[in-house]
């Protein structure tokens, strides 16, 4: 795999928006919030600083995976952090009239289903919204077992609520995905059309673990079901080379081109949540999705 190594480190599940000819990237960052970074060439980012923050938040810790779309003539960011009030992880929702910020949020989750939730990835078609999240394992226990499990709702027209509960659309049950028996995870979902079919990625295993991989899954629906790709997981451990490779997203480049932002350990040798974003090129052959 040929994959852009960036300065960004000490970060983890990036996101990259291409945006009036700048590329913007946000991740988790800060205790203080999020920060925001900006590159013409996708290898040397710029910190443009906080682009949203703790004080102004309903959310006072764990501020992580974030996620920013342009609609509506607005920069929506859709977020994990612990809520203040209940002492959880909650989902939430921030606008700004600039890519850079400030982000404003509403000043509470955009929902709360009575489970902790991370992770939160948006996807639309037309005027439709839906929104991809994780039951978090923090609270979440089946069986014995602290289990992270992807879901999908849809978002009402303002962005700034859900419609209706959200429906289980994957769960770890492949071998791959179940070798801790304590612990197990299907989390940071992002998902693209290809033809008439919706391709899920998702990654599994602890996020400081070398073994944090990528896997994905097809559905001919946004709501599912999905299933699991039989050559699960597509990006991996490469002995020597790179450790921990996870939660990524897809965008667009200004050629064109679909990339996707993934997260490695900084310290091949010592994985941690100190993490450096990585670019690839993605390609579907034989409707299969790939990483180039």
């Amino acid at each position: 795999m040929n994959y852009i190594k960036t300065n960004v480190s000490n970060i983890g599940d990036p996101f990259v928006l291409y945006e009036n000819g700048s590329y913007y990237m946000y991740a988790t960052s800060s205790e203080k919030g999020f920060f925001v970074y900006r590159s013409a060439d996708l290898t040397n980012w710029e910190n443009l600083g906080l682009c949203y923050r703790k004080e102004e938040s309903w959310g006072f810790m764990d501020f992580w995976a974030p996620e920013v779309i342009k609609r509506n003539g607005k920069y929506v960011m859709f977020f994990t952090a612990k809520s203040r009030a209940l002492n959880a992880l909650r989902t939430g929702v921030a606008f700004a009239d600039s890519p850079q910020g400030p982000f404003r949020d509403t000043g509470a989750p955009l929902f709360d289903f009575g489970y902790s939730t991370i992770d939160a990835s948006p996807y639309f078609e037309g005027e439709t919204g839906y929104l991809y999240y994780v039951r978090d394992c923090s609270d979440n226990v089946i069986n014995g077992t602290h289990t992270s499990q992807i879901y999908v709702t849809r978002l009402s027209g303002d962005l700034t609520s859900v419609q209706g509960a959200g429906r289980m659309i994957a769960t770890p049950d492949r071998p791959w995905e179940q070798r801790n028996p304590e612990w197990q995870w299907n989390e940071g979902p992002s998902v693209l059309k290809q033809g008439n079919r919706y391709y899920l990625t998702y990654s599994v295993n602890c996020f400081d673990s070398r073994d944090y991989s990528v896997g994905y899954a097809v559905s001919h629906s946004p709501e599912g079901p999905f299933q699991k790709a039989e050559e699960n997981p597509i990006l991996k451990y490469i002995d020597g080379e790179i450790s921990g490779p996870g939660h990524n997203s897809f965008f667009t480049d200004k050629e064109g081109n679909l990339r996707a932002a993934f997260h490695i350990h900084t310290h091949y040798e010592k994985p941690s949540g100190d993490r450096t974003a990585c670019i690839c090129s993605v390609a579907f052959k034989d409707g299969k999705l790939k990483f180039i």
